[in-house]
């Protein structure tokens, strides 16, 4: 019997990487990045942006002939890549508050962050087999990335999608609405105390962040444990423990500077050990997932068709990727060096700082993969890893010229120390975010190469813009502890503190005694959390815990809130007839909750950016507000109960619409 002629031809695959879609990240890429920048050096903080690059995306795109859910994929991973590339602010101006740099030199800025960034991509495609299709990580931000692009391309035309797709608007106008009412200060931003305890003292505080309890939500209810237990220790223990004896009226000063000069200390100890052991855990499926792209590309050569979905970058391109890196990093690392005392044994140390650069880039790219799929991008704390990447760099360096007593030389080899783990603290942020990345195309069907690709693109960009946006800060705010700083001088609270470990590192004075005791709480934790996995009952990841005593407490309260919450809607949706349906509209609605608050980021990080375009002083930090400092007791006292009616507002309509 002859075959029909009306066969239906192979669907032609949906078009991944366009130039329009290029072009589109990269100018989504200017955006987000100059807000990451401001905003990270005003507050310390920095925000996802893979979601609202998918939003904006997908909103652009619909306008477009056969614009298509992996187009607006590559889209946001170029954006997102960018976006937090522009962590680096966490290191590089440390270079100006030692007194080495006077601005920031536009094409060793770029290079830095463009040899770290390729170095992260390329660190991190092995693992994606490793941590992404071959693990349970909740990735929660890339979960969420995954939700929003699918809801926006099948709405049309699914009833369970168009619900999906009102519940993330729902979820995001509250959310949004919300930090537009603290952007008023008609409610309170923020609430925090500092107190007396006897002879010591402590403090509590919260961030009214919708986008936190949908974090919460998505990570589960371990991750969320792990982080409170870790802020009781930080709060109730070693906070009272460092500040007994402490003399003084200012409690919100002792407090301040104890947390930031001790208790981080500890955390960072936590983080440290939790972080090594990780990689040893993960170590068989990382060389797994090595194995596995070597066969994937011997297969490849063989005439074998992968998948799509399996086709990463080819191993050994990769591995000429990480070879032609090497050749600018000397020449960053000797040109900055120059005239100093790098130079009496130039070879060994350049050699030295490269090699351990690689050394700790694929330990990091591991770890920070790893803490990213554990609690999300935004909230893993890369900067605690940028301070073990600073105290190896110092190290490496006192072991080379030991402690000396002439300033210039000492000062020279911090600058070197801090340039150093600027390139380290690239490949941290970027493998913080790739996996990620990877993760929402896992979910939505991308093939792995054309983001891998598209995330060094972002990559370029993103070094492109950053050094621009430094330098007009710099020009027109200045930071903090930098000379001839002014009253309203962005703070650079991490450059501030990497900067002052580098200097006791080599200055011999760093208390390692703080340190080696959070080494010791994370000891107990690994043990802790082996007895739970052991006995079958729910786990306490020690990273987790590390993050808890790390982070302010401001930044992680509401986490674990949120996972309460997610434990609990998910025990109701288990209870429903549809119980798999019920649970993929939680998800949502936690999604909204971190869409809205991300949007309003970006829109009020380009607000502020132009009422203060003039250099106004002082500078305008909330041209929002429509009352005084007088409404701030009323809007305390009406946050929380309009943060939680919202959040009961929201979940209770979710349910009504799964019933």
């Amino acid at each position: 019997m002859q075959a029909s002629s009306t066969a239906t031809a192979p669907a032609r695959p949906l078009a991944e990487l366009t130039i329009r879609g290029i072009i589109l990240g990269g100018l989504i890429t200017i955006l987000f990045t100059a807000a990451n920048v401001y905003l990270g050096l005003k507050v310390g903080l920095t925000f996802a942006t893979s979601i609202p690059a998918a939003v904006i995306s997908m909103a652009i795109l619909r306008f477009f002939k056969n614009a298509n859910i992996l187009e607006n994929n590559i889209v946001q991973t170029i954006a997102s890549a960018a976006g937090t590339l522009a962590a680096i602010i966490f290191v590089l101006p440390g270079l100006i508050l030692v007194g080495w740099w006077t601005g920031f030199p536009y094409w060793t800025t770029a290079a830095v962050c463009a040899v770290g960034g390729v170095l992260g991509v390329m660190f991190s495609v092995p693992l994606r087999r490793a941590l992404v299709t071959g693990s349970d990580l909740p990735y929660p931000e890339g979960v969420a990335a995954a939700e929003v692009l699918k809801v926006g391309a099948g709405a049309d035309g699914d009833v369970e999608n168009a619900k999906g797709l009102r519940v993330i608007v729902f979820g995001s106008l509250i959310s949004a609405g919300f930090a537009l009412l603290a952007a008023m200060k008609l409610v309170a931003g923020e609430a925090a105390k500092n107190f007396r305890i006897g002879s010591s003292a402590s403090g509590m505080s919260t961030s009214f962040s919708m986008a936190l309890i949908g974090v919460g939500h998505l990570v589960g209810l371990s991750v969320g444990a792990a982080m409170f237990v870790g802020l009781l220790i930080a709060w109730t223990g070693l906070m009272p423990w460092f500040t007994h004896g402490l003399a003084g009226d200012d409690v919100s000063a002792i407090v301040s500077s104890t947390f930031r000069l001790k208790v981080r200390l500890v955390g960072a100890g936590t983080i440290g050990v939790a972080a090594v052991w990780t990689l040893l855990k993960i170590l068989g499926p990382i060389f797994g997932g090595i194995r596995s792209a070597m066969a994937a590309s011997r297969a490849r050569q063989g005439g074998s068709i992968l998948e799509l979905t399996e086709r990463d970058l080819p191993i050994g391109i990769v591995g000429l990727s990480i070879l032609a890196t090497l050749p600018p990093m000397a020449w960053l690392l000797w040109s900055f060096s120059a005239g100093g005392p790098i130079h009496d044994h130039g070879f060994t140390v350049i050699a030295g700082t490269i090699l351990y650069i690689l050394i700790i880039g694929i330990v990091i790219a591991a770890v920070c993969g790893y803490m990213a799929g554990l609690i999300g991008a935004s909230n893993s704390p890369v900067s605690g890893v940028g301070i073990l990447a600073v105290l190896g760099a110092s190290l490496l360096l006192v072991a080379i010229y030991g402690h000396s007593t002439d300033v210039a030389r000492t000062n020279a080899l911090i600058a070197y120390a801090l340039f150093t783990t600027a390139i380290v603290f690239s490949v941290a942020t970027i493998s913080n975010d790739n996996l990620q990345d990877l993760k929402t195309g896992q979910l939505v069907g991308a093939t792995p190469w054309k983001q891998q690709f598209a995330l060094v693109l972002g990559v370029i960009f993103g070094s492109l813009v950053i050094p621009v946006v430094l330098n007009v800060l710099k020009d027109s705010l200045g930071f903090v502890g930098m000379p001839n700083a002014g009253p309203n001088a962005l703070s650079a609270p991490q450059a501030a503190l990497i900067s002052t470990l580098a200097k006791g590192v080599l200055g011999g004075d760093l208390d390692w005694t703080l340190l080696g005791f959070g080494a010791g709480i994370g000891v107990v934790m690994i043990v802790i959390d082996e007895l739970l996995g052991r006995t079958g009952k729910m786990r306490l990841p020690p990273l987790g815990v590390g993050m808890g005593i790390y982070l302010p407490m401001s930044l992680t309260f509401l986490i674990p809130v949120g996972a309460l919450i997610g434990h609990f809607y998910d025990k109701w949706a288990a209870r429903t007839p549809n119980p798999g349906f019920a649970e993929r509209m939680g998800v949502l609605t936690a999604t909204g909750l971190i869409v809205g608050e991300s949007l309003f980021g970006v829109a009020f990080a380009a607000i502020v950016a132009w009422y203060n375009r003039g250099s106004p002083i002082p500078p305008i930090d909330a041209p929002l507000a429509v009352v005084g400092e007088k409404f701030a007791t009323i809007g305390l006292i009406a946050a929380p109960i309009v943060f939680a009616g919202l959040i009961w507002l929201l979940y209770s309509r979710t349910k009504a619409m799964v019933r």
